[in-house]
């Protein structure tokens, strides 16, 4: 007898079959796929509804096979509490990246992690404004050449790169708080496994949760596919460490 064929993988149903807009040697395409993957291993993918800022991720709502939401420029926790607030069965995220999360949009994702809004964040940091043209983000690192920081970011002028993970895992209030990377297919596996977890505790209705990931950017950098992954490696991750920052039974100062 013929062996049948046997699928072991394939395009979630929560993604859709539009090529995405992303330069080669990005990784927002997997963070889409691992999204969506979260969605479809959930059974939420009727039920969910995403938001995306102005940025990279601004043409989401083609790549989800969801409900999508635009907000402006840093409003998306915002816009995402008011939708969860008003459909609370409803599963909401926001997809944003670091220069509209960390920079315009610093207030709204501040105050929505201290309320303990019930939705979940994808924060994308790779270190750079990458959609409006590589200007210096306030995650950039030290010395870091972008288009606005020529000669590199200086700390004396611009201070140090914000941790955002850290910073929100401060907060007194309840929360699920990790930083992840995509780098490698070992790293890809802990961020799936991240982005899960986060959706379960909203699923739970037990608090506001975010996964941080490390990406890359090779066009904005100036650097090939190959080279960036190594940036992300020997720059990004001994300022950025990965790991669980806060869990709701953790308390304010975090830890697994």
């Amino acid at each position: 007898m013929e062996a049948q064929a046997k699928t072991i993988f394939k395009r979630p149903e929560s993604m859709t079959t539009t090529v995405t807009h992303y330069c080669p040697g990005c990784t927002h395409g997997i963070i889409h796929r691992l999204v969506a993957e979260a969605l479809d291993d959930l059974g939420v993918r009727e039920k969910t509804c995403g938001v995306a800022p102005v940025g990279c991720s601004v043409l989401a709502y083609n790549y989800f096979n969801c409900d999508f939401l635009e907000a402006p420029h840093g409003r998306a926790p915002a816009l995402a509490t008011g939708f969860k607030r008003m459909r609370p069965d409803m599963v909401v995220f926001t997809y944003q990246g670091d220069g509209d999360m960390a920079s315009i949009g610093m207030g709204e994702i501040v105050h929505a992690a201290n309320r303990g809004e019930k939705i979940t964040v994808i924060f994308v940091n790779n270190a750079i404004y990458g959609m409006t043209g590589g200007q210096m983000a306030p995650t950039t690192m030290p010395d870091q050449v972008t288009t606005t920081s020529p000669a590199g970011r200086s700390v004396a002028e611009a201070g140090f790169p914000i941790r955002m993970s850290e910073l929100l895992s401060a907060l007194v209030t309840p929360a699920f708080i990790q930083r992840v990377s995509v780098h490698s297919p070992e790293y890809i596996v802990q961020a799936k496994q991240a982005i899960r977890r986060a959706f379960e505790y909203q699923v739970a209705g037990t608090c506001f949760s975010l996964v941080e990931v490390l990406s890359t950017c090779p066009t904005n950098w100036g650097m090939t596919p190959t080279d960036a992954t190594a940036w992300l490696r020997e720059q990004l991750m001994p300022y950025y460490p990965l790991g669980v920052h806060k869990t709701p039974e953790s308390g304010p100062t975090g830890g697994a």
